[in-house]
């Protein structure tokens, strides 16, 4: 009797590994397990257990941007929601996000999920139905206490949520060596004219005040776009400045014109970069970032938003923050204007939707999930249940702090025009870097991709 049941019972055994491996069917596996002696209800329990524990590990893909420091930081937000669930997540990370997902919408092949780096793709995806409605299975109750209703505005269509933002970025940050500062007893400003003094002092010392580079492949420009939008924003006010994202005053207009003059008094300062302006336009904006902290120092000052942090300390693992790095907040042009600030996010969306898309997407939400990046560094979480103290180090609590208490919060304003507008506007701040006498031409030129872009969408 014994041996029978232990026979039996490998017969079983042998079945279920062959379902949960796929080698059968469900109809098969009925079939033979009730062959072994168990009954229709035992073997349908049986196969209903099988289908809950012991099924194949699924997975899903999630197309984006990121490579480097902040690919390997999402992968460690991903394992331990695959640990847990079993769920693969498959990371495709391409240059250009673009190109990638209209080969595989026109293929009929779109991703589960892809991480879109503005609320401009985020709104012309929705409307054009490629995107899954999240309110449908995210508690939003809890989502309206962790996110603020600015933030949930960003990731939302028609009054609709599509997207979670993954990490946020404060993009009012300056970057500097507190111990090269304090070296040449050099003080960080709080004002525009402030920013130009120092700058001066250190060109006239024989060094370079400023590094700079808007290298960055098909997206190259957008550094430069960042300085545009957080000067614009910081001299002429909300008001003014979702008028000129709107598209309802020209980029032809004197505070457009203005914001481009007072860019121009960086990259065209006397001795504030080397080799302006052929490097601006040839260095990878990454390694732009690295020259205030080398020792000697190539330069004292990058401009970046607070990602820069990853790079900063992938690139000098020994650097201690507030020593050998820290920021100072973008000066002032306007005190009715202190304290606002631009920033990004990057912003998940789901264009399949199943249970495992589910999962991931309501694992993305917590705040678990959210204070894995913000641990590494890198990354500011707009999740309020993520808290402070979570951040790696004092540099980086005050830059979600900034970001966080911000008077004023603008999303930069190239991320929020069109994608075609975007790009032009890429295309003519390099233009303008060359050569700040085309002024004129750059502005009518983006102009006119407005006026085409602004009514078509």
């Amino acid at each position: 009797m014994l041996i029978r049941y232990r026979q039996r019972q490998k017969e079983v055994d042998d079945l279920v590994e062959a379902y949960a491996e796929q080698r059968l069917g469900r109809r098969t596996f009925l079939h033979r397990i009730m062959a072994t002696g168990l009954s229709l209800g035992a073997a349908t329990s049986l196969l209903a257990a099988c289908d809950q524990g012991s099924a194949p590990i699924t997975s899903i893909d999630v197309l984006n941007v990121w490579i480097d420091e902040e690919l390997e930081s999402f992968k460690a937000v991903v394992e331990p929601f695959t640990k847990k669930t079993g769920i693969r997540v498959n990371l495709e990370s391409t240059r250009n996000l673009n190109v990638a997902l209209t080969i595989r919408l026109r293929g009929n092949d779109p991703p589960d999920l892809a991480v879109l780096p503005n609320p401009a793709q985020l709104r012309q995806m929705a409307s054009q139905g490629q995107l899954i409605h999240l309110d449908t299975f995210l508690d939003m109750h809890k989502m309206h206490s962790d996110y603020s209703s600015d933030w949930l505005d960003l990731a939302s269509f028609d009054g609709r949520l599509y997207a979670l933002i993954s990490k946020a970025a404060n993009k009012g940050t300056i970057w500097y060596n507190p111990t090269h500062f304090k070296a040449q007893g050099y003080h960080t400003p709080t004002t525009w004219q402030g920013l130009l003094a120092l700058s001066d002092e250190i060109a006239r010392s024989g060094q370079y005040p400023w590094s700079l580079g808007v290298e960055n492949g098909a997206a190259s420009g957008w550094p430069a776009a960042d300085w545009i939008a957080e000067i614009y924003l910081r001299q002429f006010g909300k008001e003014l400045y979702d008028q000129w994202v709107a598209h309802q005053i020209p980029w032809t207009h004197s505070s457009v014109r203005q914001a481009f003059q007072l860019f121009g008094q960086i990259v065209g300062g006397k001795h504030y970069i080397t080799g302006t302006p052929q490097t601006i336009l040839r260095t990878d904006y990454k390694n732009a970032c690295y020259k205030p902290f080398a020792k000697p120092p190539q330069a004292y000052m990058n401009y970046l938003g607070d990602f820069a942090t990853g790079f900063i300390t992938n690139q000098f693992p020994s650097a201690q923050p507030g020593i050998d790095f820290d920021f100072f907040p973008f000066p002032a042009f306007d005190a009715r204007y202190a304290g606002a600030v631009t920033g990004s996010a990057d912003l998940v969306v789901a264009m399949r939707d199943n249970d495992e898309v589910r999962q991931f997407m309501t694992y993305l939400s917590s705040s678990a999930a959210q204070a894995i990046w913000v641990k590494r560094g890198g990354a500011t979480s707009v999740n309020k249940e993520v808290d402070l103290a979570v951040y790696p180090n004092d540099v980086a609590r005050r830059s979600a702090h900034m970001l966080i208490n911000a008077t004023t919060f603008r999303f930069g304003a190239d991320d929020m025009m069109p994608f075609a507008v975007e790009k032009v506007f890429w295309q003519q701040i390099q233009n303008f870097i060359a050569d700040q006498s085309q002024l004129d031409s750059v502005l009518n030129t983006i102009e006119i991709s407005a006026r085409l872009n602004y009514s078509a969408s």
